[in-house]
């Protein structure tokens, strides 16, 4: 009957499994994360920052905030937008999400 019941070990004396079997699975999992949410998030930073970089007076754009508006003024750090006639608000080039197609202002 002893077939039924397993050995009692005293602590810190059973059987230790392969050190690296822990290993494995955690560099699988690092290696998902890493090419599921890293690194798609890197490539969308690095797209923005071009696209920040790359304002220029004339261009119309969409800001974070929902604005549609034509860039009349670029500096370092902000940029000046016309959202309507005789309105003109200056903004952080990095609240702008996308630069639109010419006309899309004239469109809308």
């Amino acid at each position: 009957m002893d077939f039924l019941i397993d050995t009692a070990y005293a602590q810190g004396a059973a059987p230790q499994g392969d050190p690296f079997g822990f290993l494995l699975p955690m560099l699988v999992i690092f290696g998902a994360f890493y090419f599921l949410l890293i690194r798609p998030q890197q490539k969308k930073q690095k797209a923005h920052a071009e696209l920040v970089q790359a304002l220029s007076t004339g261009d119309e754009v969409l800001t974070i905030g929902g604005m549609l508006g034509k860039v009349t003024a670029v500096t370092e750090h902000y940029a000046s937008v016309k959202i309507a006639d005789d309105v003109e608000i200056k903004i952080q080039k990095s609240s702008v999400s996308a630069v639109v197609p010419k006309g899309t202002i004239d469109a809308a």
